[in-house]
């Protein structure tokens, strides 16, 4: 995209915006704050049963509102910054987002919290995918990798400081204070978005595609429904399999109307080119491994191991630290400008297979091996999530990068939710086998409880770490196999577009 002539004084001598680096600090603090509130409510369930009497329907609620809403919304999001302006919806997103959490603070009872909570996940989604679209907007070709990079870093930061943040947080006030505290950087973000982020949108001014907009959204927020509530409600019950039918109805609704339609807001064809759809499929095994892999370990560490929540929070942060040392350290950018992205994406997806098998075979009785598993499947969520996030990027114009960003949004959400499902299931399967009349890690705590003595609680425990291992293997053969394939698809990608330059030998 040709910067206008009032934007032509902010770009450096590369190219780039000259306030750039200031620029992704400002976008990773409001990016930083949003990823927070996807897990920091977790610590507070118990402050929020009691003060709000909430049911546990009530509780889940105010956990699902915010992901259903802000799933459902990433692509509209996307669409709209592309179309009204980036730094708009930017400032949008902020203002949404400081308003929801206000009301979120001073809720007085559960129906108030969860419409908050709604509104957050409006405001959330706009800025999931403004910032990264940003980055593509004022980052040269040269920079990009490094900057996705630490806008990656974020991501992983977010997940793992939540919880902790929370745990502190109550520590010293009302459960309130975990929404208030995101006000004064919503501010101060505001501030920065005004005063610094160029404005940039697409320039060809198609009509909204109000109507696929509708269809995303409806058919996203049921399927990310339904994996939300299997666990729960059990994957074979009418509720689940209603809702997940729908959901897919409606998004294949979606995609055949986006076929059709002169203005698309989602163009199917990016799905012709084999670099998006090697980049997709990585980013979908990448968040599948790590989410599927940190929802089941957090249970093990309290179950099996002993530890308290906040223990354990702290014993998973290893993989987070690991991600943001090598992020910041740009040792992923210098990797991908010298081995290129698909050997880049190769090396991450086997590093992040290599950390689940490690957890499988050594972290089954002690957090020694665990540990291990942690700093090495960081290693390669660090090489692999930047340089998918940069492909996926690079295969959409720069007029559409909010598309771009809400479809790898979306696939996170995708990822993260088949690997809770996938890989929860393998474990309830192994566990159930082992303990004949359990149901699953649901009901670990109460078959622990009615254990005949330690005997007994031994066997159980063996049992569900016997599940760990087998779900974590299945992980990391899905893991390994995928990030070979999104490897393939990029690599066959990248030679048919060097046939096509100029001058190429036929």
């Amino acid at each position: 995209m040709t910067a206008t002539a009032a934007e032509q004084k902010d770009l450096a001598p590369g190219g780039g915006h000259a306030q750039r680096w200031l620029i992704l600090g400002v976008i990773c603090l409001a990016q930083l704050t949003v990823l927070l509130d996807n897990t920091v409510l977790n610590v507070a369930i118990p402050s929020l049963t009691a003060e709000l009497d909430a049911s546990t329907a009530d509780v889940q609620w105010m956990i699902n509102a915010y992901s259903l809403v802000q799933a459902g919304l990433l692509l509209t999001a996307g669409s709209a910054s592309d179309r009204y302006g980036r730094k708009k919806m930017l400032v949008a997103g902020l203002v949404v987002f400081g308003v929801g959490s206000l009301a979120a603070g001073l809720s007085q009872s559960s129906g108030q919290l969860i419409a908050a909570r709604a509104g957050m996940g409006v405001g959330g989604a706009l800025l999931i995918t403004t910032t990264l679209s940003v980055v593509v907007q004022i980052f040269d070709d040269t920079e990009r990798v490094k900057a996705i990079g630490i806008w990656s870093t974020v991501n992983s930061l977010g997940f793992a400081a939540g919880p902790l943040l929370g745990g502190a947080m109550l520590d010293h006030f009302w459960w309130g204070a975990i929404f208030l505290i995101n006000i004064p950087v919503a501010v101060v973000g505001l501030i920065a978005v005004v005063r610094l982020v160029p404005e940039s949108r697409n320039p060809s001014g198609d009509r909204p595609d109000l109507f696929g907009a509708l269809l995303s959204t409806i058919g996203m927020a049921a399927v990310v429904y339904a994996i939300i509530s299997g666990p729960e409600h059990g994957w074979g019950s009418g509720q689940v399999l209603l809702t997940a039918f729908a959901g897919v109805a409606v998004l294949t609704g979606f995609v055949l109307w986006e076929l059709h339609v002169p203005h698309p807001m989602l163009d199917m064809h990016f799905f012709r080119n084999q670099r998006f759809t090697g980049a997709v499929a990585g980013a979908i095994l990448v968040a599948f491994g790590m989410t599927g892999s940190l929802f089941l370990l957090t249970q093990h560490l309290q179950f099996v191991l002993g530890y308290e929540p906040l223990e354990a929070g702290l014993r998973t942060a290893p993989l987070a630290l690991t991600v943001v040392a090598l992020n910041l350290t740009g040792i992923g950018a210098r990797i991908v400008g010298r081995t290129g992205t698909p050997a880049t994406i190769a090396t991450g997806m086997s590093l992040l297979a290599a950390g689940l098998a490690a957890i499988a075979l050594l972290g089954g009785r002690g957090y020694g091996g665990m540990l291990l598993g942690l700093v090495v499947m960081g290693a390669g969520v660090a090489l692999a999530m930047p340089a998918m996030a940069n492909a996926i990027m690079s295969a959409i114009p720069r007029e559409k990068a909010g598309v771009g960003a809400g479809v790898n949004g979306t696939l996170a959400e995708f990822g993260n939710g088949l690997g809770v499902a996938v890989l929860g299931a393998v474990l309830n399967s192994r566990f159930a086998a082992l303990v004949p009349g359990a149901v699953g890690t649901a009901s670990l705590p109460a078959v622990l409880g009615a254990a005949d003595g330690p005997a007994d609680r031994e066997r159980i425990t063996d049992a569900f770490a016997s599940g760990l291992e087998a779900s974590q293997l299945v992980g990391a053969v899905a893991v390994l196999a995928g990030g070979l394939l999104a490897a393939a698809l990029l690599r066959r990608a990248e030679r048919a577009e060097a046939d096509q330059e100029p001058g190429a030998r036929a």
